[in-house]
């Protein structure tokens, strides 16, 4: 026997409670018991709701956006809510709902069974027969819920009358809503796996999620939640699908967000066994823009690759926080799509490692090194008594001090980039274009060989040294252009290094063993082929896998939210064609710093732009944090 599925949501629906009296409460509290006490593991539970949002949606990205498909999808995992259920959790301030939102809505609501429906037939039929008569369906039909007609009524006991008495036998019908029930479950199954089909044939054909050549796994993309080793459910369910701390979106168009001070960074096990490349760099802050060395990496073969970056032993934030590291791999022309963009680290550890994990097909990437500014900031002043860099022996000659001699020392240690203890011409040239914003000419070279000792062609540490020395005596003990290298190494007048941030770069490939990392500048960002910023690319990947959510009062804005294991960031996008003015309020955010003074700030969008608004993240990394931020249009 068969019967629509409309008739199934409208009478069970009914039957269950809807616009309920208080005599048939009784039956909803034995069914949440019931959906409590089930022994379903976390995993299996998830995708079950996964399987019935994607019968009503492309993706799970996508939010629910009224009552009705709240019940509807509600109704796909065999939820049969009351309206006053529905009230509760879709309330007047009500715009969205996520799809964590929807999993947790199902942990906290029931699963119809066929006890309750049988409860609830028995209270219907009048003289307990076991059937329930056109007559006693149209009085609950017409006094409960939507109003229903005699032969809208005898319509809907037609589809399900197999005799054609006119009377429904409920028991059976039960068995059947139950059966029925299951068979869509599995339907929805079959939908869910084969779009994760075509979604996995779509990355292996583009390359990424970004439609790219290569194909891209972070480094924690996938969790088995109680599921053996390479099952089926395995297969379906990743971390994305996993729900979220995040309360639901009101109307007052608050973001929130609970983020964990837990990190874990899964290195491939086999590590040891891969080729190893690697190259220190450093960010420098230079009147509010951020400047730091890139690089150019050239693999020949295609290879897995793992790619990590920390900010070095003593690099600290104004904050006293280790400073955010983070690489973007970016491919030297966009593919087919326009995509630059492969991918970039969003997984850290507890020391402020940040790590991915991805295969690249041969070719030429550039590796660029990110922070966001929410611990590296401008100096907004500076005091304090200025340092002594040069003094005078009992012969009168101009010497460094010991203070200014440590700083060099360090000064070349960051500088070394391959770390082999000496400074090639090419390093020496990238410190020169830092400190003078001139390349190293020939003539210029061959002084440094005359005046010092070399070895093998590369300058020591000593040597080093000794050239600042002579620059001291040479300048009569006039410390101008001295401090001039320490300002732009990032150094305050006391000495210590608050406008710099030297890191480490490590660059794994599994089946390539001559592949080339080149640092090619230091410098700030480029700009990339169809006069892309870099803001522009990042931003399009922080909109692409951030959650969605429209402005109240401007149907083409919309403030996408991304957040990562260190991190979160706040895109507004004016598809719009005027200009937009947002004011944003981040300000009952908890243990947050961003990357602005204040955490309340006015934007100005221009149409068809998107602006990162805000780069938020701990201020303290042994305390929980989280993001609540409105928006206004003004």
């Amino acid at each position: 026997m068969l019967f629509s599925d409309n008739f199934l949501f409208t009478l069970t629906s009914i039957l269950l409670g809807k616009d309920r009296t208080s005599r048939e409460l009784e039956f909803s509290n034995m069914s949440r018991r019931s959906s409590r006490s089930s022994t379903m593991d976390q995993g299996e539970f998830i995708l079950e709701c996964k399987a019935a949002y994607l019968s009503m949606f492309d993706s799970i990205k996508e939010k629910i956006e009224s009552q009705d498909s709240l019940l509807e999808a509600l109704q796909q995992t065999g939820r049969n809510p009351s309206v006053k259920i529905l009230k509760k959790y879709w309330t007047n301030d009500t715009d969205e709902l996520s799809f964590d939102d929807f999993v947790d809505i199902c942990k906290k609501e029931p699963v119809t069974t066929s006890d309750d429906l049988m409860k609830a037939f028995r209270k219907i039929d009048i003289n307990g027969d076991g059937y329930i008569s056109l007559e006693e369906l149209h009085k609950i039909l017409t006094s409960k819920g939507e109003k229903k007609s005699k032969s809208e009524v005898k319509k809907m006991i037609d589809e399900v009358d197999e005799n054609k008495d006119g009377r429904l036998d409920y028991k059976e019908f039960c068995q059947m809503v139950m059966s029925t029930t299951e068979e869509s479950k599995k339907m929805q199954r079959k939908m869910m796996e084969r779009k994760e089909k075509k979604k996995r044939q779509d990355i292996e054909r583009r390359g990424d999620v970004s439609g790219s050549q290569v194909s891209v796994r972070s480094a924690a993309s996938s969790v088995k939640i109680g599921t053996p080793a390479g099952s089926r459910k395995s297969s379906l369910l990743s971390i994305d699908d996993l729900p979220r701390p995040s309360p639901r979106v009101k109307k007052d168009k608050s973001r929130q967000g609970s983020v964990s001070r837990a990190h874990k960074l899964d290195e491939p096990k086999n590590l040891r066994e891969w080729t190893h490349t690697k190259s220190k760099g450093s960010f420098f802050m230079e009147d509010g823009s951020l400047i730091c060395h890139q690089y150019d990496f050239n693999l020949p073969d295609d290879s897995k690759i793992w790619i990590t970056i920390q900010p070095q032993k003593g690099s600290r934030g104004m904050d006293s926080s280790p400073v955010d590291t983070s690489v973007f791999i970016l491919r030297d022309r966009p593919d087919e799509d326009g995509n630059l963009l492969v991918a970039f680290t969003e997984h850290r550890d507890s020391r402020g490692k940040y790590g991915v994990s991805c295969d690249l097909s041969a070719g030429k990437y550039y590796i660029m090194p990110y922070t966001t500014g929410c611990r590296f900031k401008s100096r907004k002043s500076e005091s304090g008594k200025e340092a002594k860099l040069v003094s005078q022996d009992k012969g009168g000659k101009y010497v460094i001090t010991k203070s200014f001699r440590k700083v060099l020392e360090d000064i070349f240690d960051y500088s070394d980039l391959d770390g082999n203890g000496f400074m090639s011409r090419k390093e020496f040239n990238l410190f020169n274009i830092r400190t003078s914003g001139e390349e190293v000419a020939d003539e210029e070279w061959q002084v440094v060989e005359d005046r010092i000792d070399l070895e093998d062609g590369e300058i020591t540490k000593a040597g080093f040294l000794q050239l600042n020395e002579l620059e001291a005596e040479d300048s009569e003990g006039d410390t101008e252009d001295l401090w001039t290298t320490l300002v732009s190494m990032g150094y305050n007048k006391q000495l210590v290094m608050d406008q710099a941030c030297p890191f480490q770069l490590d660059v794994y490939t599994e089946d390539c063993d001559d592949a080339e990392l080149d640092v090619v500048r230091v410098d700030s960002y480029p700009t990339y082929p169809g006069d892309l910023s870099f803001d522009d690319i990042i931003s399009k990947s922080f909109i692409k896998q951030g959650e969605i959510s429209r402005v109240k009062g401007m149907k083409d804005l919309c403030m996408y939210t991304y957040t990562n294991d260190g991190w979160a960031t706040l895109v507004l996008d004016n598809k719009s064609h005027t200009r937009v003015r947002v004011e944003l309020d981040c300000s009952r955010s908890e243990n947050v710093t961003s990357n602005h003074d204040s955490l309340q700030r006015t934007l100005r969008v221009d149409p068809g732009s998107t602006v990162i608004a805000y780069h938020l993240m701990p201020e303290d990394d042994d305390r929980d944090w989280q993001v609540k931020c409105t928006e206004t249009i003004r």
